[in-house]
């Protein structure tokens, strides 16, 4: 009796697996077309930025050269010293002007002799009335003034005193214009008289913006100063391959050990030409700045010279359907495979677009909300039926009891009749 309970146990297992093997195997077999799904997601609205990183220094905005004409100037003394902050109009330095001296002395004195001939035509002017005056008085009595008579070119005792008063009145109105004529000089003298005032007011070389005194050179060769800004940028250079990607415009993220939040801001320049001659030897790098949002805001300001992470956000979208990358297939064309509600796996071609950060954009394809195999365990077939794993974490008598009766019976009776 036992051993016949054996043979039959026997039978009835070998039946089984070769009813099983033969399900397995039979063309078209649901068996063979069901894929277990255990890894899936859905098509989510996300956000994707395509990124590079790279690194960069705390350096100025800018940096002033001053210079100075040892030619035309002597140089005196310096008002400032390196590390000094200045504003925009400190004096930096004072210097003589030689030239303008020289210039100013000569002016001067032209505009002494000018009004010196002043003094000397009016004197001679009273002169000439003095004598006009005689001669209309009583001209028999007139006084002979032989400096008058020599240059008016006449001689009392022969020349009609009407002649003679004449030859005084267009004197006296010759002696006017030139009168005038000097007046007019000393006006123009004194102009430039106060050009060379103004610009010997210039002595003291100012600032031309605020920033701080970088580097002094005391043997006066240019630029005999340098100032740098107290705006501060990111400075750096891009790798070759860096150099395709990147762009002026583009938004930079800075971070630092010494920085609670990332600094935002935007590439400001980019150097078309390398940092260094160009060379078989070596790779070529790309100078680059990039400017710091004024809103950006720290509690410790980075020094100069502190070392900054960059990203550089070469692309983003955002609210676009998205897929992790490693749901896409590209046996011939890009495609995925979605699960529908009905049980069935289904292929769909797609339409990639943005793809950065583990996430793929999709143009063209499943929309938001449904659902896509991840990594099937074997090449799928279109239409298939998937089967997936229980997640016990989610059954519980809570959710049980939200079933109706006719819900439960339902479900029940799929249980048993779903081949």
């Amino acid at each position: 009796m036992k051993k016949w309970k054996i043979a039959a146990v026997s039978v009835a297992s070998a039946a089984l697996i070769t009813v099983n093997f033969y399900l397995i195997e039979k063309k078209e077999s649901k068996v063979e077309r069901t894929v277990f799904a255990e890894n899936w997601t859905k098509v989510k609205k996300d956000t994707i930025t395509d990124t590079f990183q790279t690194k960069g220094v705390i350096k100025p905005v800018e940096e002033y050269d001053i210079y100075f004409d040892t030619k035309k100037n002597d140089f005196q003394k310096f008002l400032v010293k390196e590390g000094d902050e200045v504003t925009a109009g400190s004096s930096l330095f004072e210097y003589t002007t030689p030239e303008l001296d020289a210039l100013k002395g000569n002016l001067e004195a032209e505009k002494t002799a000018a009004e010196g001939e002043i003094v000397g035509i009016n004197d001679y002017i009273d002169k000439l009335k003095a004598y006009q005056g005689s001669l209309t008085s009583n001209s028999n009595e007139a006084v002979i003034d032989n400096s008058i008579e020599k240059s008016l070119n006449i001689d009392i005792t022969t020349t009609s005193s009407d002649l003679i008063e004449s030859n005084i009145e267009q004197e006296m109105y010759k002696l006017e214009l030139e009168i005038n004529r000097l007046e007019e000089k000393i006006v123009m003298l004194d102009a430039q008289l106060s050009s060379i005032e103004e610009q010997k007011g210039a002595v003291e070389t100012a600032s031309e913006a605020d920033g701080v005194v970088k580097n002094i050179n005391k043997n006066l060769n240019n630029p005999i100063i340098s100032i740098v800004s107290t705006n501060v940028a990111i400075e750096g250079d891009f790798s070759e391959e860096e150099m395709k990607k990147a762009e002026v415009g583009m938004t930079i993220k800075a971070s630092s050990p010494d920085l609670k939040k990332a600094l935002n801001g935007t590439i400001g320049r980019i150097h078309s030409y390398p940092a260094e001659e160009p060379s078989l030897k070596k790779d070529n790098r790309f100078p680059f700045q990039a400017m710091i949002e004024p809103g950006d805001e720290v509690t410790k300001p980075l020094l100069v010279g502190s070392k900054v992470n960059l990203t550089v956000i070469t692309n983003e979208k955002a609210g676009v359907p998205s897929i992790p990358v490693e749901a896409v297939h590209y046996k011939k064309q890009p495609h995925v495979y979605k699960l529908t509600k009905k049980g069935y796996v289904d292929k769909h071609y797609i339409i990639k677009g943005l793809k950065a950060e583990g996430k793929q954009e999709l143009i063209k394809g499943p929309a938001v909300g449904d659902v896509i195999l991840i990594e099937p365990n074997r090449i799928v077939k279109n239409h298939s039926y998937f089967v997936t794993p229980i997640q016990f974490e989610k059954v519980k008598s809570a959710s049980y009891k939200k079933f109706t009766t006719r819900e439960k019976v339902r479900y029940i009776l799929l249980g048993m009749l779903e081949k």
